[in-house]
């Protein structure tokens, strides 16, 4: 009965099935492409870290007031926490499925911001950072050297002054971290002995590097009002912040009244090394960083790793030597090959119905409709993928596979119907 009344309306049949196909072509360029659907509800991560304080001291000075307000934000559903001994905190907060990631990190962040001025001022100088957490990695870029010319500070450094930004400007990329990331930073090996012998403690030594190991407005000479006969004018310049190993290690810890100095290389070695040691990365036994780049919710997936691809290769061009990059991890393979999978079968499905009537009813013009009806439905099937607010991922492209067998019955049926 329901076949009928197209039947018996040729015309409305052709135009419906015209305004179906334009649908879903449309729909499928704007259609987001991942390797699996977003099951997962989305999170907010809050991150921060308390340098030379252990797990206990971040859970009482940083984790309690940035929870206690966190806590009861809208539409969350839960959150958790973790405090590492090397003074790192995170936290996740997840929110209802459904709800706007842009607004859950906006909202996350004014509670954040009260809790702000009640931790430690290493923490606030630091600053705590609100990000959206992206559910999977899209794929991992390694950086090595294939000559062992380069250690793992260098290539560390490297990856987040010279790549980091240009791989986050990629659109599509929700977030970029590092596996094995070692940052430069003034290490101060201290001498228990000497400290002693001194009488100087550690709080001594970070008081002065604090103080002595900062950025100074020294001011002007010579600015108005001065005398009649004052003509020039000079702007002040001070040391400031200190970068190299000699610097840090002048710092005058102590002096006395005839000018005997006791300076930060009496009592401690100055390198320059590496923030933390805690991760190592390697490609086949080589020292390597790791950049884990997760894709934003609703990208396409394989238009993201296609431009980070081609960044990669522009960056590579402007690689010192000893360098090279390779992608060790990658999701988007299995994508392609879905897609790839639901067009031969659809090729096959329309192939094996022309034959099946051909044979069996005897005339080209039965097989002209289920070679027009399997694509039209196939096609359409995309516009309401887009309205239901589903993705391109692999489970929705098998269904679409499995659908092609039942299409193809139905188009069978109803041409031997008529």
């Amino acid at each position: 009965m329901f076949s009928r009344f197209f039947i018996d309306r040729p015309i409305f049949a052709t135009v419906l099935s015209v305004v179906i196909t334009l649908a879903g072509g449309i729909a499928v360029f704007t259609l987001p492409v991942t390797q699996y659907p977003e099951i997962a509800p989305p999170t907010v991560e809050v991150s921060t870290m308390y340098p030379g304080a252990n797990a206990r001291v971040v859970a009482d000075t940083v984790a309690a007031p940035i929870e206690q307000l966190v806590n009861g934000v809208e539409d969350m559903l839960y959150m958790s926490s973790q405090c590492t001994n090397d003074g790192t905190y995170t936290l996740t907060v997840t929110f209802a499925p459904g709800t706007d990631l842009n607004l859950a990190q906006v909202l996350v962040q004014n509670r954040v911001a009260l809790a702000q001025p009640t931790l430690p001022d290493l923490v606030q100088r630091r600053g705590v950072t609100v990000r959206k957490k992206s559910p999977g990695v899209l794929m991992i870029v390694n950086l090595f050297s294939p000559d062992g010319s380069r250690d793992s500070l260098y290539l560390s450094n490297y990856a987040t002054i010279q790549m980091r930004d240009e791989l986050s400007r990629v659109d599509g990329v929700g977030d970029i971290s590092f596996l094995g990331q070692r940052d430069y930073s003034m290490r101060v090996w201290l001498d228990p002995q000497q400290m002693a012998m001194r009488g100087i403690s550690t709080s001594d030594v970070l008081r002065s590097i604090e103080q002595q190991n900062t950025q100074v407005a020294a001011g002007q000479i010579g600015q108005q009002p001065t005398t009649a006969g004052q003509v020039f004018q000079y702007t002040m310049t001070t040391l400031g912040r200190l970068a190299e190993e000699r610097q840090f290690s002048d710092i005058v810890l102590r002096s006395d009244s005839e000018g005997r100095m006791v300076r930060l290389k009496d009592v401690a070695r100055v390198e320059l090394g590496a923030a933390a040691y805690d991760q190592v990365c390697t490609l086949n036994s080589q020292p390597s960083i790791a950049l884990s780049i997760y894709q934003l919710p609703g990208s396409n997936a394989l238009q993201v790793a296609d431009e980070v691809r081609k960044r990669m290769a522009g960056l590579r061009q402007r690689f010192p030597q000893g360098l090279e990059y390779s992608i060790v991890y990658d999701t988007t393979p299995f994508i392609r090959e879905s897609v790839k999978e639901v067009f031969v079968s659809l090729r096959d499905a329309v192939v094996l119905v022309s034959l099946v009537v051909l044979i069996f009813l005897r005339g080209w013009r039965p097989a002209v409709i289920p070679l027009v009806a399997v694509p039209v439905a196939i096609v359409g099937t995309f516009a309401a993928m887009a309205a239901f607010g589903f993705s391109l991922n692999a489970l929705t492209l098998f269904g679409l596979v499995l659908a092609v067998g039942i299409v193809v019955d139905d188009a069978i049926v109803v041409v031997e119907a008529v």
